[in-house]
C-alpha cells in the first residue's frame, strides 16, 4: 500500500522519464492513457493525479474520486482505449489534507497503443511513435528482455491444468467481487490478462510462456522448460544435506500454495495487532517472499530457484536479469518487473499488493517478527534474499544428535565445575555447535530449568570464549 511519505517524496521531484503529474479535479485528463501507454512501452513510472506539473498538489474532489477510480480501471481494460489492455487501478492517498490518486504503471512485456497510436516516453514527456523503424525497435527490445511474452503458437487450451482457471476466478472474486475479468469468457480473460497475444511485428498469435507457467499442466511446463524447478530445503541440523525437502515442478499458482504450506510447517508464527485486526506476521512476510520468488524469476535461466530455511534465517536464490548490482536499499529502490504479465496476474489474485510491495512489506513486518534484525536484498545474476527469523522452539536439536567435540570439552573441563553443571553446559554448547542462535529463555524451556540458571551458564561460556552475542538483543551463538 502506497503511503503519504512515498507520495511526498515523489512531489519533491520534477517530472521525468518515470514520473508524471496530472491535474484531474473532477474528471480524467484526456491524455492520461497516452502517459499510461508510454510508461508501459518504456521503463514504467509513477502517475499522480491531482497535482500540477510543478509538483504542487491541488487535490481531487471527494465526490468525483470513486467515479475516477472506476473509469480508469474500466478504460485500462478497454481495447478501444488501450491495446493490448493492461488492467490498472488508482489508489487514493491523502497528502497535506488533499485527496490524490496514484498508480504505478510497470513496464510491459508488450508494445501498447492508445487510440491506435504507439506512445513512448522521453525526459520531455510522452511522444507519438509514427515511424516503423522505431516501433520495430520497441518490439525487438521487449522480446529480447521479457522472455515471459514469448508466443507458443501450438500451445492450446488443452495444455492448461483442468480447473485451475476456475480456481483463479474464485481467488479473484474473493479478492474483488466486481473485478471486470469475472464477466469475461475464458479466452477473453486470458487475452485481457496478457496471456494470449498477437505479435504485430510478425503476425504470430498464441498463448505465451507466462500462460504456460501460470496455468499449464506439469508435463507441459516440463516440456517447455525442462530445467524448471524450485528446491525448498530445511537445513537446521544436517547442514550438508537437509532435514526436509520439497521439490516443486508445477504451475505457479500451485507452487505458491506448496511453498506457503512448507513455510507454515517449518517456521514459527506470531500475531500482532494491525489497527484492531490480528494478523499473522509469518504470512505477511513470506507471502511477499514467495510471490517475489515466483513473479520475478528469469525462467529461461537454468539455475534452479532455492528456498532454504536455516535455524535463524531464510535464504532465497533466484535467477535474475539484473538492472543494477549490489544490495538494495528498501527506502530508495525503484521497482522493476522482471515478468510484468505474471506480476499483474498475481496482483489480481490478491497474492501481492502492487509492484515493489514485497521489499517494503518485508522490511515493515520484520521489525515485529524478528526485532532488531534487517532483511538483505542483493541484486546480481542470481537475486539473493536473506530474511532473519526467530529461532523455533518447536524444533530443537534432538538430544541424541548433540555432540561436543574434544577442543570444547577440554575447555569445559578446565572450568572446574561440578559434574551436573558441566553436563548441562555441554548440552547448551552442543546446541550452538549445531548452528543455532538462541536466547537463555529458549534454552531454559528445552532443559526445563529457569532462565536465570541458563543466563549464568551463558556468562560462564562467554568468559571461556566459547559463545558470543549475535548483535541481536538477547541472542547468542558459537564464538568465531
Amino acid at each position: 500500500m502506497t503511503t503519504p511519505d512515498i507520495i511526498e517524496r515523489l512531489l519533491s521531484q520534477p517530472e521525468s522519464l518515470n514520473l508524471e503529474f496530472k491535474q484531474a479535479r473532477s474528471g480524467l485528463p484526456t491524455d492520461i492513457f497516452e502517459s499510461v501507454c508510454a510508461f508501459l512501452n518504456r521503463q514504467g513510472g509513477h502517475l499522480v493525479l491531482g497535482v500540477r506539473n510543478d509538483g504542487t498538489p491541488v487535490g481531487i474532489t471527494e465526490e468525483a474520486s470513486d467515479a475516477l477510480q472506476r473509469d480508469f480501471a474500466s478504460l485500462s481494460n478497454n481495447p478501444n482505449k488501450l491495446q493490448p489492455v493492461f488492467l490498472l487501478e488508482l489508489q487514493p492517498v491523502r497528502v497535506r489534507g488533499l485527496l490524490l490518486l496514484y498508480v504505478y504503471v510497470p513496464q510491459s512485456s508488450q508494445v501498447h497503443r492508445s487510440g491506435g497510436v504507439v506512445f513512448d516516453r522521453g525526459h520531455e514527456g510522452d511522444f507519438r511513435v509514427l515511424d516503423d523503424t522505431h516501433i520495430s525497435q520497441l518490439y525487438a527490445r521487449k522480446s529480447g528482455y521479457f522472455s515471459e511474452a514469448r508466443i507458443f503458437p501450438f500451445l492450446g487450451a488443452s495444455a492448461f491444468k483442468p480447473g485451475l482457471l476456475d480456481r483463479a476466478r474464485t481467488l479473484i472474486r474473493s479478492y474483488r467481487p466486481d473485478h471486470p475479468w469475472l464477466a469475461l469468457e475464458d479466452k477473453e480473460l486470458l487475452r485481457s490478462a496478457g496471456l494470449y497475444k498477437t505479435d504485430f511485428l510478425t503476425g504470430e498469435q498464441g498463448y505465451t510462456l507466462a500462460a504456460a507457467l501460470l496455468l499449464g499442466r506439469d508435463e507441459v511446463i516440463q516440456d517447455i522448460l525442462p530445467h524448471f524447478r524450485i528446491d525448498a530445503l530445511v537445513r537446521r541440523h544436517d547442514l550438508d544435506r537437509y532435514d526436509d525437502r520439497l521439490d516443486i515442478r508445477t504451475n505457479l499458482l500451485d507452487a505458491y500454495d506448496q511453498l506457503m504450506a512448507f513455510v507454515a510447517k517449518h517456521l514459527p508464527d506470531s500475531f500482532h495487532l494491525e489497527g484492531a485486526q490480528r494478523v499473522s506476521l509469518r504470512e505477511k512476510i513470506f507471502r511477499e517472499v514467495v510471490a517475489n520468488l515466483l513473479v520475478h524469476r528469469e525462467y529461461t535461466n537454468a539455475t534452479p530457484a532455492r528456498f532454504i530455511i536455516y535455524t535463524d534465517r531464510v535464504e532465497v536464490d533466484n535467477a535474475n536479469k539484473p538492472i543494477g548490482h549490489g544490495p538494495i536499499n528498501p527506502e530508495r529502490f525503484s521497482p522493476f518487473p522482471k515478468n510484468p504479465t505474471i506480476a499483474k496476474f498475481f496482483v489480481q489474485l490478491g497474492r501481492v499488493e502492487e509492484l515493489g510491495s514485497g521489499v517494503r512489506n518485508v522490511t515493515r513486518y520484520l521489525k515485529s517478527y524478528r526485532p532488531g534484525a534487517r532483511a538483505e536484498f542483493v541484486e546480481e545474476d542470481v537475486f539473493r534474499t536473506i530474511i532473519p527469523v526467530p529461532v523455533s522452539e518447536a524444533a530443537p536439536v534432538p538430544l541424541n544428535r548433540l555432540t561436543v567435540t574434544e577442543p570444547y570439552s577440554k575447555r569445559l573441563l578446565a572450568l572446574g565445575l561440578s559434574a551436573s553443571v558441566e553436563h548441562r553446559l555441554s548440552i547448551e554448547l552442543a546446541y550452538f555447535l549445531a548452528g543455532e542462535s538462541l536466547t537463555s529463555p529458549q534454552v531454559a524451556t528445552r532443559l526445563g530449568v529457569t532462565p536465570r540458571t541458563v543466563y549464568r551458564d551463558f556468562q560462564l561460556l562467554r568468559e571461556a570464549g566459547l559463545i558470543e552475542t549475535t548483535g541481536t538483543y538477547g541472542y547468542y551463538r558459537l564464538a568465531e
